[in-house]
């Protein structure tokens, strides 16, 4: 019975900071305005309130009871336009101290405005220029719930196209800018200060020179806290966005890698198959139809992987499990084989030792090494007997591709046209995926003459 009701406070403790989340910053600030009225404007509190001239007081009229009202309430817009609010209640303070209207706790107004000036007037400042200089004017504040969210990769991919179409002198002036614009400030808000302090003088009040320096460090600690939140807040916003920059440059990696190892052996094998078609449909036209074959097998083993890789990428997740093609792996290389030796490489393939779980992702980093490969040969040596070795140990798996340097005999030699051109994906693309599991990768002539790509990869421990 306890654990239940402890477990239900706790979910409508959590619905409720959902809520009052999901409320705007206008919304929020205005309800605690309003909820602590009472408290501030209480009698009781009043003495605790801050009183800078000691001046003798007089009693309450309606000027007085508007201008206790403007200490407080001008607080439901602090964050939204924090000049104005810290202006209403700077003002309205100066003429109850000059008038000598009695004290009320009201008057921290003046410090949570001067607080909200120095945390969010330069931050909308900033906010407003950049969003400006990215073509998008919806960043959030920190203190809205609304930051920059991981998941938000669109969005950010957006507002980092802008910034490189407009470049840095933009988001640069304006920083240039808020930080004039802060100086000033601090420059017009010091004179008034002493306007008033003089003032306070003239109107009798005890305080010396010495009082007034101590009043004014206290007014300048309260700005500065702000301001110390800000830089804070700002740095935070700095570390959310590079970390998302980086999770994009990672994830179009990733895709770029994967869609060329899956799209570049198939259209490879079909560009090979259909030359060797032409070269041979004059002499040997049974032999077309054969190759024919071949091309629609590659393709539909294309749109296959495609498929698979699609569904990976889809983290929507809209499609079941069960309709994806199962991820290539290591016991799937004799179709691989099989599909190169139709586009007319002569393959052999060679397993040493017992196959044993694995994770998937080194199983498929196993694959795509093989396969790549093979591509490589089937581009730049078309005919060449290549040999696929891959060794099964308890700590790794072993794969080596060799290709020799000369023809096989009775070959279809390959049309003289240009080069079949990867997008620099390949071999670099391997070393990065070979490297996240600790392994090497190698690739290089050959001792005889022909080209050889060896991988180690930790196997790590099964899976």
């Amino acid at each position: 019975m306890f654990e239940a009701t402890v477990s239900t406070a706790l979910r409508g403790v959590r619905i409720g900071r959902e809520r009052w989340a999901a409320l705007g910053v206008g919304t929020r600030d205005g309800v605690l305005a309003v909820l602590l009225a009472p408290v501030v404007f209480a009698p009781l509190t009043a003495p605790v309130g801050a009183e800078f001239g000691d001046l003798p007081t007089r009693p309450y009229d309606l000027p007085g009871l508007l201008l206790t009202a403007a200490l407080w309430l001008p607080l439901t817009v602090r964050r939204r336009w924090p000049g104005a609010c810290l202006a209403v209640i700077a003002t309205a303070f100066a003429i109850r101290e000059l008038a000598g209207y009695p004290a009320t706790f009201a008057s921290v107004g003046l410090y949570v405005a001067l607080y909200g000036v120095g945390a969010h007037g330069a931050w909308r400042a900033r906010e407003a220029g950049t969003a400006g200089a990215h073509g998008d004017g919806d960043h959030g504040d920190g203190d809205d719930g609304k930051g920059i969210r991981g998941g938000d990769v669109r969005g950010e991919d957006a507002r980092s196209e802008g910034a490189r179409g407009q470049g840095a002198p933009p988001v640069v002036g304006v920083g240039v800018g808020v930080g004039v614009g802060v100086g000033v400030g601090v420059v017009v808000a010091s004179v008034l200060y002493v306007l008033f302090a003089i003032g306070l003088h003239g109107r009798g009040s005890p305080q010396g020179i010495s009082d007034f320096v101590l009043i004014y460090a206290v007014l300048a600690c309260c700005w500065a806290g702000g301001r110390a939140v800000r830089s804070w807040r700002a740095a935070e916003e700095g570390r959310r966005r590079a970390g998302v920059e980086a999770a994009m440059a990672r994830e179009r990696a990733r895709i770029a890698r994967e869609l060329h190892d899956v799209v570049t052996h198939h259209v490879t094998a079909m560009v090979v198959q259909a030359d060797a078609a032409q070269f041979v449909l004059a002499d040997a036209p049974d032999r077309v139809a054969t190759g024919l074959e071949a091309i629609s097998d590659s393709g539909r083993q294309a749109l296959t992987d495609l498929q698979h890789l699609l569904g990976v990428l889809n983290a929507s997740g809209a499609g079941r499990e069960g309709d994806r093609a199962p991820a290539p792996s290591p016991g799937t290389l004799g179709e691989l084989v099989a599909h190169t030796r139709a586009a007319g490489q002569p393959v052999r393939l060679t397993e040493h030792g017992e196959r044993r779980p694995m994770p998937s992702a080194v199983e498929l980093a196993a694959y795509r090494v093989v396969q790549e490969a093979l591509t490589n040969a089937l581009k730049h040596a078309p005919g060449h007997p290549t040999h696929v070795q891959v060794r099964y140990g308890h700590q790794e798996i072993e794969v080596e591709v060799t290709t020799e340097p000369a023809p096989a005999r009775g070959a279809v030699p390959a049309p003289r046209r240009a080069p079949v051109r990867g997008g620099g994906h390949g071999l670099v693309g391997l070393r990065e995926r070979v490297g996240v599991f600790g392994g090497e990768l190698r690739a290089g002539a050959a001792a005889d003459g022909g080209f050889a790509v060896l991988a180690r990869i930790p196997a790590g421990g099964g899976a």
